[in-house]
């Protein structure tokens, strides 16, 4: 059996006689045998060895797993699988960091507002689980038997994508101040809290949201350039009462009315469209189509028909 000196190896696999002594002293490569002087010798397996130790070394494996993978203490496929599921989290770290990196520099963000963004965006999946569950629990709390609710509460978490884009991250760290804001979620509760309210006095399947609703008869009315006050308003403020007090199961009367207008004065919180806004962009979905400036020109119709 051929036996090699560690000048020979060194020759052999490109290593230098320091590094292979090294893994030599660390049990890694032990030597086969030593010369009649005391000199370390190896055979081809050591060369076989070294190899493995250079190409786990380059990828980032550990001094001590690799002396377990050559000791068979652990196989290499483990070794593997475990280093490139770690790689893959360094991965999406790097993505993420260049992401708020971009953001900064397009944006000129201050020293503050950078550290802020990076603390927002840099936190685990778990953390920014548990920030947006906090919100939504707070919002939806004892709503959830409500039907329909449970759709509702799912389209309004945000899932940062593992590779976002610089306009995503700026989107979830607008999301995520805007979702730890009190008096928006005391707004948020408040428009679910009534609309649940609703839903029970109704005692129906879902129905459009009345705020959508007004939006929706609004919007020619206000495209056309008409005023709130004229006459040919109407029709269009006719028609949403119509639809809310057939949900209801109420007449169409001044109480009523009042009552719709109160909704649609919660409901018109530019903050709601901010975080729908934001929302889209963080899932990547298209652009909702906002409440304002619709449902304002709605709601000054109806008001000026309870004066």
């Amino acid at each position: 059996m051929a036996l090699y000196s560690i000048g020979d190896l060194a020759r052999r696999t490109g290593l230098t006689v320091k590094t292979i002594r090294f893994y030599s002293d660390r049990g890694i490569v032990p030597p086969t045998d030593r010369s009649p002087t005391g000199y370390r010798l190896y055979d081809l397996d050591a060369v076989a060895r070294l190899e493995l130790v250079r190409t786990l070394r380059d990828l980032g494996v550990d001094l001590p797993t690799i002396r377990r993978v050559v000791a068979h203490e652990v196989s290499l496929p483990e070794v593997a699988a475990a280093h490139a599921e770690a790689l893959a989290v360094q991965i999406r770290t790097l993505r993420l960091r260049r992401a708020v990196l971009t953001a900064v520099a397009r944006r000129g963000s201050s020293p503050e507002e950078m550290d802020l963004m990076h603390k927002l965006a840099r936190l685990s999946e778990d953390e920014r689980r548990r920030l947006v569950d906090d919100f939504l629990e707070a919002a939806f709390d004892g709503l959830d038997t409500v039907p329909g609710f449970a759709g509702i509460m799912r389209s309004m978490t945000p899932e940062l994508p593992d590779d976002p884009s610089p306009e995503q991250v700026e989107a979830w760290v607008e999301l995520a101040e805007l979702a730890q804001d009190p008096d928006f979620r005391a707004a948020v509760r408040r428009i679910l809290a009534r609309h649940a309210a609703e839903r029970g006095e109704a005692d129906a399947p879902p129905r459009p949201d009345p705020a959508a609703l007004a939006r929706d008869h609004a919007r020619p009315a206000l495209t056309a350039g008409l005023a709130p006050e004229a006459p040919e308003a109407d029709s269009v403020v006719a028609a949403v009462v119509a639809a809310y007090a057939r949900d209801l199961g109420f007449p169409d009367d001044p109480a009523l009315r009042r009552r719709l207008l109160d909704r649609l004065e919660e409901a018109d919180d530019p903050r709601r469209d901010h975080y729908l806004e934001l929302l889209a962009v963080i899932n990547g979905w298209p652009s909702p189509e906002p409440l304002s400036p619709a449902l304002g020109w709605f709601t000054e119709a109806l008001r000026a028909r309870l004066d």
